[in-house]
């Protein structure tokens, strides 16, 4: 086998701003790498490596964790924190020291989210409220909740307002509690399909780390589009973008590696996951 395909490596894209800096560039790349760039919501990005519709994918950590035998890690890349996030966020109408939330809201958009919520409110805060998901408009799940979990963009434009809310950011709260960071996205490739191709996820992996160095090394042009797409000043957007974490290294992993033990703990895990790398030295001679 050459390690080239007959046709491009499928590659899954998270259009929110959180992840830009791994895709920015991307797309210079696409017929140098050979690689086919498919933009769909998380969640259809997670079905779509899951079923093998797509060979690698940015996806949610937690669907990392429910399919990790499945998958291999790229390395050097994700979406995380240590220390605020910005852009998930519980909101609630009275402080959750006077008040402590019994139902509490939660976006369809993020598991990962979702479940951070569940550890930390079980584990550091010691408290069980009822959970409902509902579509991300802050408003209506106010209506009926206590609290309500946004991500990604809305998060993001609801931290703007004052609505005389409470606002707390899980980033934060894990950082303070754990001394860890948090990665709320990884980059997973499916085995079969990094054994099959080991030179043309190579070539990848290699567009993947350009990319994303490009991308931190000048951050105006992601500060434009965010302005545009999003609104915002610039002070904000350096801010947000300079608060993520775009590596893997070992405080990452270690975060990581401890919201999956919480969450087997908890039962919203039903094995113990391990992080599997690709490592170019590592894959079979073909």
């Amino acid at each position: 086998m050459t390690g080239r395909l007959n046709h491009p490596l499928r590659v899954g894209r998270i259009d929110y701003a959180n992840a830009w800096p791994l895709f920015h560039y991307l797309e210079d790349y696409t017929e140098q790498a050979g690689i086919d760039i498919v933009l769909k919501v998380p969640a259809e990005l997670n079905r779509l490596l899951r079923e093998g519709e797509i060979q690698v994918s940015a996806v949610s950590s937690f669907a990392y964790g429910m399919n990790d035998k499945d998958y291999v890690l790229l390395p050097h890349l994700s979406v995380g924190s240590e220390g605020k996030v910005n852009s998930i966020l519980l909101f609630l109408k009275k402080p959750i020291e006077q008040s402590p939330p019994e139902r509490i809201a939660v976006t369809t958009t993020s598991a990962t989210s979702v479940n951070l919520l569940k550890i930390l409110m079980k584990k550091h805060y010691e408290l069980q409220p009822e959970y409902e998901p509902a579509e991300p408009d802050l408003d209506r799940m106010l209506e009926w909740a206590d609290g309500a979990l946004l991500i990604g963009d809305p998060a993001i434009r609801e931290s703007w307002e004052n609505k005389g809310l409470t606002v707390i950011d899980l980033g934060e709260v894990w950082n303070q509690w754990t001394g860890l960071a948090m990665t709320y996205a990884v980059v997973a490739a499916r085995k079969e399909a990094v054994e099959q191709s080991p030179e043309a996820f190579e070539r990848l992996f290699k567009a993947f780390t350009a990319s994303k160095e490009k991308s931190i090394g000048d951050l105006t042009p992601l500060i434009q589009k965010a302005m545009e797409q999003l609104g915002g000043d610039p002070a904000y957007w350096q801010m947000y973008f300079t608060c993520l974490n775009y590596d893997f290294g070992p405080k990452q992993q270690e975060g990581l590696s401890l919201y999956f033990r919480y969450a087997k703990e908890l039962g919203l895990l039903d094995h113990d996951v391990n992080l599997h790398f690709y490592k170019e030295e590592s894959l079979p001679n073909r």
